[in-house]
């Protein structure tokens, strides 16, 4: 099969890419200069490199290529999208007409210019769908009682805060919310948690965006994220099974288990603020 790729940061494009090469898929990829790694280049079938911002260009390439269906795979920081961007006409009137300026509108309104230009957005977890995060412990430490306790809890801060694209994460500790993840990332969010409880445990709930699409900003835990749990008190983590990718699994795991770490793998929440697209409600 053929496809193509938005690429930004870390190893999710990467994974991908592999994993297309071994199926004999052909990916034209379309990187972001100011995210993507050079790693890039060696796994696409084709590749160009784009600056943010430029979304005439990236229309221009499809258009060549003859990609009428594309996913955007890795990251691209928040912070970079709202302040380092230096957008062609196209997109500076994207963004004029913005209701909202979050990353779940801006995105929204690309997905409907690239669909009036032929092109539509794939399920960016398509070619990695065995990465995706299994129901249930997946550690071997399941999470005790108040583990579970502030779980619940954190979970339904978590949802109704990802579902108004205000981050995918919290921190709680003995049931109260210390921290919420903004345009900074989980890392920090969670070093900042770890600076107000002194010293208290702390339970890490990322959770995907109320949408019913993994078309974006689909949720990716690795074995980075360890070490920082370890740094900070964190001694349980939960997610939304079947919409987060664990990348670097079995590393993960092995270092969660060597540090106690209980990881759990929750039934996503669905209701009424379930989206189709990128739209907040």
């Amino acid at each position: 099969m053929r496809y193509g790729m938005i690429a930004g940061n870390g190893r999710f494009p990467l994974l991908a890419l592999e994993t297309a090469r071994k199926a004999g898929d052909e990916v034209v990829v379309i990187a972001i200069k100011e995210e993507a790694s050079p790693e890039i280049e060696a796994l696409a079938s084709r590749c160009y490199w784009i600056s943010l911002g430029e979304l005439s260009r990236l229309i221009e390439i499809c258009h060549k290529e003859g990609v009428a269906d594309i996913m955007m795979c890795g990251q691209v920081k928040h912070a970079q999208i709202f302040s380092s961007i230096k957008p062609d006409w196209k997109l500076f009137k994207v963004l004029a007409a913005l209701p909202r300026k979050n990353t779940d509108s801006l995105i929204g309104a690309v997905a409907k210019v690239l669909a009036d230009d032929g092109i539509k957005l794939a399920d960016s977890t398509q070619l990695l769908k065995p990465l995706l995060a299994p129901e249930g412990v997946i550690s071997r430490r399941k999470p005790s009682d108040d583990e579970k306790t502030d779980i619940e809890y954190g979970r339904r801060i978590a949802h109704a805060l990802a579902s108004v694209d205000v981050g995918q994460s919290v921190a709680i500790c003995e049931r109260a919310c210390v921290a919420v993840e903004a345009m900074e990332g989980t890392d920090a969010m969670l070093r900042r948690a770890a600076r107000l409880v002194s010293g208290r445990r702390l339970t890490l709930i990322k959770a995907s965006a109320r949408r019913r699409h993994l078309l974006f900003d689909v949720p990716v835990i690795g074995s980075a994220t360890i070490p920082v749990m370890l740094e900070t008190g964190a001694t349980a983590l939960a997610l939304d099974a079947g919409r987060t990718l664990l990348l670097d699994r079995e590393e993960m795991v092995e270092a969660a288990n060597r540090g106690k770490i209980a990881i759990l793998g929750c039934k996503p929440m669905e209701g009424a603020n379930a989206r189709e697209d990128g739209s907040a409600r």
